[in-house]
Order: structure tokens, then sequence, then C-alpha cells
């Protein structure tokens, strides 16, 4: 009886409050990190993160914030790949998101990231439609390595799993993101 609620327990607990996920690509080194052999990876471990499930239910995603999210259809075509990503929430709904020469834009001003490491910042230019309402563009902190929101648009509100809040493995890089 203990076992089976215990067992209950964490599942209801990942279901609801917080799960763990582990950082499987280079699209967010170097601030995340994914494990070697793959390619542009920093680390021999990926690092494994939780997602707090909870946060979004109080209050609206915000500029960023690195979230977990599931993908839209339409990532399988552009990426070869979907499921579950981990990215940084750039532009808001309704807001307008353009690059030069590497640089973000968020109707036309343009964003600080303090976050972003200038080698990883790569040299693209472009602009995107403006973000439906209920729509959140999102890149990977490793541009060059990163399938996001600049190839197949925007994460739906209700496709963000949660915000990750904390690393938890490997101990040497345990904190904040």
């Amino acid at each position: 009886l203990t076992i089976t609620l215990a067992i209950v327990a964490i599942l209801v607990f990942q279901a609801e409050v917080a799960k763990p996920y582990r950082i499987p690509s280079a699209s967010m080194e170097p601030t995340l990190h994914c494990g070697k052999p793959a390619e542009g990876c920093r680390s021999r471990v990926s690092d494994r993160v939780i997602a707090n499930r909870l946060v979004y239910r109080f209050h609206a995603p915000e500029r960023g914030d690195v979230i977990v999210f599931e993908t839209p259809d339409r990532v399988a075509a552009a990426c070869d790949e979907g499921g579950t990503f981990v990215k940084r929430i750039i532009g808001l709904p309704g807001e307008r998101v353009s690059m030069q020469d590497g640089h973000v834009l968020v109707n036309g001003i343009r964003l600080s990231e303090p976050y972003l490491d200038s080698a990883y910042r790569g040299r693209e230019s472009g602009e995107w439609a403006r973000n439906p309402r209920d729509g959140y563009f999102v890149l990977g902190d490793n541009r060059a390595m990163s399938c996001d929101s600049r190839r197949w648009g925007v994460v739906p509100r209700g496709h963000i799993i949660g915000r990750v809040d904390v690393r938890y493995w490997p101990p040497d890089r345990i904190g904040d993101p």
C-alpha cells in the first residue's frame, strides 16, 4: 500500500507540479548543455532540468523565460523531429520579431540578451509575422544549432508545459539555468 501511494504521489507531482527533462541537443548551449557525442555539445553529460508546471497558472509566460513545450505539428516538417523542446521566449503575443545581423528586435527595438554568448548569436537577418494573441516566438540560445520559431512559427500557449526553474544534474551545474 505504501509503495502504491508513493508511486501515485510521484505521478501526480510530475503531472501537476514539476517534471524532469533531459537536454538532448546543442540548441540551448551554453546555457544548458547536451551530452557528447551529439554535434555541438560541450559536455559529456546532458543537463537535466525541472519544468515548473504551476507557474503559468498564476501569470503569463514572460520574455526571457526558458520553457519546455510540446512542439506544434509543423515542427516535424521543418526540423525532422518533434516531441518536447526547450527554448527561450523572445516574442510575446501581439509582438513582431525581427533580426538584423544576429541581433533580435522586438517591435523594432533591439532586445538586450545578457544570457546570450556572442559566439552563439549568429549573423541571421529576417522578419517574421506578428505573433498571434496566444503565440510565443522562441529561440535557442545557440542560434546556429537551433530549429526554432524562425523556421516553424510560434508556440501556442496551450503547448507550453512549464518554465525551466532549476538544473538538477550534473552535480557541478546544479542551480538556475
